[in-house]
């Protein structure tokens, strides 16, 4: 009898663990605004701080999207895009794990690869890298780089079972 149960508990946990799909899911986003009243501000190469605007911004993300369990967080290495990131990584008690914004590829490569199914991450960037990085992720040329205003668009890319789903959002 006791090897019936044994045997059906591990059908029934075999079965269970397989209706459960892992879905993964990448929350990507620009950057908090920056301050653009420090010379060359609107170019890459810069790294102006955030205004107090974005300051305020980068405290809102920890709220809007405190229903995701992050378990890992991504930022150009910029004071920007770091800056954005660190009030949710530090509230969720993760380190931000810098990625070079030339090298989106690999990134993707590295959140699309079999040991991150399952996981919730936030990427920041930029303009031009944010949409680039979707347009990877759901392997689509869907999104063209945002205006050099536009510091409210973000996207949510879900991946369950091999259907990829993204949703265009607005803070």
């Amino acid at each position: 009898m006791t090897r019936k149960k044994t045997f059906l508990t591990g059908v029934l946990i075999f079965i269970a663990s397989h209706l459960v799909a892992q879905k993964s899911t990448f929350i990507i986003l620009r950057h908090a605004e920056k301050d653009t009243t420090i010379a060359g501000s609107t170019m890459m190469a810069s790294d102006p701080p955030l205004t107090s605007k974005g300051e305020n911004r980068a405290l809102e993300i920890v709220e809007k999207f405190n229903s995701f369990r992050i378990n890992q967080v991504y930022s150009t290495n910029y004071k920007r895009t770091k800056s954005t990131v660190l009030p949710i990584a530090n509230a969720r008690q993760l380190n931000v794990t810098t990625y070079d914004p030339r090298k989106l590829e690999a990134l993707a490569t590295e959140l699309l690869s079999d040991t991150n199914k399952g996981k919730n991450f936030l990427i920041v960037g930029h303009s031009n890298t944010s949409p680039k990085l979707v347009n990877l992720l759901i392997k689509k040329d869907q999104f063209k780089d945002l205006a050099d205003a536009d510091y409210a668009t973000y996207w949510i890319v879900t991946i369950k079972k091999n259907k990829t789903k993204v949703k265009q959002m607005q803070f």
